[in-house]
């Protein structure tokens, strides 16, 4: 028995370690679109433990106070439970919060250090709350006088003379969860404690001036306790002085203050959200470890036009950064995040090169500007794909960002305040160090992996064909529930947050597995998904919408193999039209020197892995179908020369990997200066490579004997180098290939399903020798294993997903750049390849009872 054989044998014959029921079983062959694993038994837990986790810091930096949240969704849990959470056996202080302020808890939240071990922690559910003492780390404050009265306002602003606002005389401060303020109230009303809604930490505090200004100021503090309830009782001037507790330490003036919003407007200049109809502010949350507020802007009267704005603002225990999300209720052409600009002053500016559209950069303000004259500094976080400018004005260093959306649009930031007598930072470098960690922070996120007991009585069940069937209709239908439909024309791209584009994942590898499913299962609401989706795209005259051929994107060719599907099944022509148009486009992509295809246009002379898989089993199949003679030949030659291009550029002849990108110019900053390729080794990329290469073989005829051992030569090539870099314990693969101890490596689940069907569909074709068949099935084992998560209500997600990696524009193919980009669950570049595997693999188990 080979090791690979023990381990798999151990993995899928095991008892359940947290519970147990047998529900992937063949009764459920039924055509049902809801999925075969059911509420009401996923719900009986067989324990208290509800989950296992281990977090690991992915950063060369100790990362204290680092927040978990973890959704009763992915716990299995349908609805709010009393929760204990433990690391090391010993209780770690928990909450239970509404992140997506919808008025409903929906998941645990916790605070972790993170050194530089992993941390396992344990959640179990309790038959009630457990009664345990936890010290408060945040509040949220909000409070009036009543009992005095409102008289006409003895110095109100000077715009505001004769207007009728007040200022309200005696009374006592009352806390409230809610406040409105009335038509006259304007600020120094005297009628707000402190002038509108606070928010703190154990490291900071900060206030929002709920009128006209709308600026946002800081109470430096110095004591870990919650004090904002305390501050302002005795009136408007004693917290400028510095208390025990510490002091208002920022002059905000006409600034949008320490991280306020406004928008340019159409002279280009700022405008600060003044002319409401209303101003509403409450707390939406006012735990332990996470505080928030809400403030809702009704008839916001701007430059643009007349509209309400939603502004939610949360801290958690440990932090100084407070978190803005934004929300509009029509299109605005920008928002804008800034920081006081103070006399004397040195601005500061993250990197905006170096890194992609989903990491986080910053702008900042350093300097001796706190009110007590010590050194203080601001700064504004914000993801480098949603700023359109940075810029200042005489009183303002601002970030200039694009709300995106559907019906709402939404942008978000994160703003902080470091004051030398709470942090000890006191220079400008140990403050830089300070942003560019808490960048890191934003950008790279814990790595988590999450074993439940719901999602264990699944995966822990003996693996048969019938289970790799229902695995990928129950992951199917989830995403039929979830968002699969949404792709059509004018729909909506949730991830991407834009309308969707004709392109390689969800028009076309997304659809192409649930038409395979339908052909697996004969249940027609998969098949029709490519009539849905992809076909929406193609109108009578067969025009492609979302579309554009002198792109040259070899991203666009992949829904080709659907049109052709569609074609097929419908006989309608327009679908061929359509096909024939992305046929054209490969007639005149721009190539290498020696013939390879660039990737894109605007990627000029470069060579990208993933390309084979975008542009050679379209091409296959189309010249297979509709190509004769000399044409059809010169089509099969030159996808096999393009497999054969692909590797004598981008194969490393040591490990038998193969880099992502090659530059033949050898000028992109990406690309060695004597080789062209880029520098790492990306799991994803290797695992396009291998199911284009057992895809195109469907097509190449049996009598092109010197084509087929090419490709069978590659694949038998590759099913060796693989294996090489398998996860002996897991049988997954890392996100860098080759790395699996470095610093911040994940195990990845869109290249584990991409090398699991390529193994078990080389299998099942007799391209590979049998003996692959424990490396198959240990890879799809450890697909579900570490990768599947079943929630209460039966649907599956699909999670460690790296959700895109590329080459240039700020992505440098560096070791980091992949650690950077962000993990997500349910995107179609994993949903596709996870169906198609577990389809492949139900062929093989079936060959080998």
């Amino acid at each position: 028995m080979t090791l690979k054989t023990a381990l798999l044998s151990k993995r899928v014959m095991m008892g359940t370690v947290l519970g147990s029921s047998l529900l992937l079983t063949a009764c459920q062959e039924q055509s049902e679109l809801s999925t075969p694993l059911q509420e009401s038994e996923t719900n009986t837990l067989g324990s208290a433990l509800v989950a296992k986790l281990d977090i690991v810091n992915p950063s060369s930096f100790k990362r204290p106070d680092e927040p978990i949240y973890i959704s009763y969704y992915d716990l299995g849990l349908s609805q709010a439970a009393a929760l204990t959470v433990k690391t090391a056996e010993q209780v770690v202080a928990s909450q239970a919060v509404d992140v997506d302020s919808d008025g409903e808890l929906d998941g645990v939240y916790f605070i972790v250090d993170l050194n530089d071990k992993p941390i396992e922690v344990t959640i179990t559910r309790q038959s009630k709350q457990p009664l345990t003492k936890q010290t408060k780390r945040v509040q949220a404050d909000l409070a009036h006088k009543e009992g005095g009265e409102w008289q006409p306002h003895s110095r109100p602003p000077k715009h505001q003379i004769g207007t009728g606002k007040k200022e309200y005389v005696g009374g006592r401060f009352k806390n409230v969860n809610e406040l409105t303020p009335p038509a006259y109230y304007t600020d120094h009303s005297n009628w707000i404690r402190y002038e509108g809604p606070g928010i703190e930490s154990d490291k900071v505090g900060y206030r929002f001036y709920l009128d006209w200004r709308n600026g946002f100021d800081i109470f430096g503090k110095l004591t870990t306790k919650p004090v904002l309830h305390t501050v302002g009782l005795d009136g408007y001037d004693s917290y400028h002085d510095k208390e025990d507790w510490g002091m208002d330490i920022l002059k905000v003036g006409h600034s949008l203050g320490a991280g306020g919003f406004g928008l340019i407007n159409e002279d280009d200049q700022l405008e600060h959200v003044a002319e409401v109809a209303s101003r509403t502010a409450r707390i939406l949350d006012n735990g332990d470890l996470r505080a928030s507020i809400q403030i809702d802007y009704q008839g916001w009267t701007n430059s643009y036009q007349q509209q309400n704005l939603t502004a939610n603002i949360s801290m958690h225990g440990g932090s100084r950064l407070a978190h803005v999300q934004l929300s509009t209720d029509k299109d605005l052409p920008n928002l804008v995040a800034g920081v006081v600009k103070h006399p004397d002053t040195e601005f500061i500016q993250g990197d905006l090169d170096a890194m992609s559209n989903y990491g986080y950069s910053y702008i900042a303000s350093w300097g001796k500007q706190s009110l007590d004259k010590s050194s203080l500094g601001m700064a504004v976080f914000f993801k480098k794909g949603d700023v359109i400018d940075v810029r200042q004005d005489k009183n303002n260093y601002l970030a200039v960002l694009k709300p995106k959306g559907h019906t709402t649009q939404r942008t978000d930031y994160y703003f902080a305040s470091v004051w030398q007598p709470e942090s000890g930072i006191s220079d400008k470098e140990s403050f830089i160090e300070y942003l560019d960690q808490q960048a890191q922070r934003l950008t790279i996120k814990p790595r988590i992996t999450l074993h439940t007991t719901v999602t264990a009585k699944q995966t822990t069940q003996k693996l048969n064909a019938v289970a790799a069937i229902n695995w990928a209709r129950a992951l199917g239908n989830s995403e039929l529930q979830r968002k699969t439909l949404s792709y059509q024309a004018n729909g909506w791209d949730v991830n991407r947050k834009r309308t969707p584009k004709f392109e390689y994942d969800i028009i076309g590898l997304q659809p192409y597995a649930y038409y395979q499913l339908g052909v697996a299962t004969n249940e027609q609401v998969y098949k029709d998904v490519i009539t849905q989706v992809t076909g929406s795209f193609i109108d009578q005259q067969g025009k492609i919408s979302a579309y554009k051929q002198s792109n040259y994107n070899i991203d666009n060719i992949p829904p080709g193999r659907n049109l052709i599907q569609l074609y097929q099944d419908t006989k309608q022509p327009q679908y061929l039209t359509a096909a024939k148009a992305l046929r054209e486009q490969l007639h005149l992509q721009p190539r290498t020197s020696q013939g390879a295809f660039w990737h894109k246009n605007k990627y000029q002379h470069q060579v990208w892995l993933d390309g084979v898989y975008m542009g050679m089993p379209f091409l296959a199949q189309y010249a297979s179908l509709f190509e004769t003679g000399h044409q059809q030949q010169e089509s099969f030659a030159e996808v096999v020369n393009e497999f054969k291009l692909t590797r004598e550029a981008l194969r490393d002849p040591k490990t038998g990997l193969y880099y992502h990108g090659w530059d033949e110019s050898k000028q992109q900053t990406w690309a060695d200066k004597q080789t062209g390729v880029s520098a790492e080794f990306w799991g994803r990329g290797m695992g396009w490579l291998a199911m284009a290469v057992v895809d195109v073989l469907d097509y190449i005829p049996a009598q092109n004997t010197k084509q087929r051992a090419t490709l069978l030569a590659i694949v038998n090539e590759l099913a060796t180098d693989i294996a090489k870099v398998q996860d002996a314990e897991t049988g997954t693969w890392w996100q860098v290939l080759d790395k699996p101890s470095a610093l911040g490596n994940y195990q990845e689940s869109t290249a584990t399903a991409m090398f699991a069907y390529f193994y078990a569909k080389a299998l099942n074709n007799g391209y590979i020798n049998i003996d692959y068949k424990d490396t198959a099935l240990l890879a799809y084992q450890g697909l579900l294993n570490q990768f599947a998560l079943v929630h209460s209500d039966g649907t599956v997600s699909m999670t460690n997903q790296c959700y895109v990696a590329g080459l240039g524009f700020g992505r440098d193919g560096s070791y980091h750049y992949y650690m950077s980009e962000p993990v997500s669950k349910n995107d179609p570049k994993g949903n596709g390849p996870f169906i198609l595997a577990s389809l492949e693999v139900a062929k093989l188990l079936t060959k080998l009872d």
